[in-house]
């Protein structure tokens, strides 16, 4: 039997500092996903995506260790979350308009049989409501800027207004895919002032231009600094979570 792996410890993609944002280069990861519309904190269908997400994960957590002599850390919670109107998100918070994809990562290693195993075992137990709408999909995000936010997530509006508005296109930077949201903490447990979220953007270079690496962004003190980052899946604790 080989050591636990607990990916959040070791690997570089998620690893971040709060004030200042980062390029990085993610590689194809694959996830468990859910997809869902509305206010996290209020609409049913959230809760019933977390409730199909985690016995799922936790049953390919457990053929792993018994089947491959694997074990590993269930991921943290992660979401990509976007509006038809952006602002919606970032600024004007309107929740009502929000729709968002849950997701926690799941090792390169685990067969799409295995898969299949655990949604039919799941299935058995106590079927949960939304069951039928996950799916085991990989997402490829490519070059990436991300940044560490302490504190309550109503409070993100000002550092993703910098990131989307300054830091990238001073980089000669566009954005490209969807935000990306990765929660180290559990609300559960943590204070609202303590909370710590990943949050990350895809970006493509604007035709024309190269983006700038190891520099400061121009009217920012963010330092950006190009590094790859080699994710496999990471490793945190469950939670049940409303975000917002």
């Amino acid at each position: 039997m080989t050591a636990k792996v607990d990916f959040k410890k070791s690997l570089d993609s998620y690893r971040a500092r709060a004030g200042e944002f980062r390029i990085v280069e993610m590689r194809p990861l694959r996830y468990l996903m859910v997809d869902g519309h509305g206010n996290p904190n209020t609409v049913q269908e959230y809760t019933d995506a977390l409730a199909a997400l985690y016995p799922v994960a936790y049953q390919l957590k457990f053929a792993s260790k018994h089947e491959l002599g694997q074990d590993y850390v269930v991921p943290p919670l992660e979401a990509l979350w976007w509006a038809s109107d952006m602002e919606a998100f970032t600024s004007a918070r309107d929740k009502a308009q929000w729709e968002w994809t849950v997701m926690l990562m799941i090792p390169d290693w685990i067969t799409p049989s295995m898969f299949d195993a655990a949604l039919a075992k799941v299935a058995a137990k106590d079927r949960p409501v939304s069951l039928e709408k996950l799916r085991d999909e990989v997402l490829d995000e490519g070059t990436s800027v991300q940044t560490l936010h302490l504190g309550p997530y109503d409070d993100e509006a000002t550092t993703l207004t910098e990131l989307h508005h300054e830091f990238i296109p001073s980089h000669g930077l566009r954005m490209t895919g969807k935000h990306h949201e990765i929660y180290l903490s559990d609300p559960r447990r943590v204070i609202p002032s303590k909370l710590r979220t990943i949050l990350r953007q895809p970006v493509k270079p604007v035709a024309g231009t190269h983006a700038i690496a190891g520099e400061q962004a121009a009217g920012s003190g963010r330092a950006a600094r190009a590094s790859p980052a080699h994710a496999v899946p990471l490793a945190g604790h469950q939670r049940s979570r409303c975000r917002g």
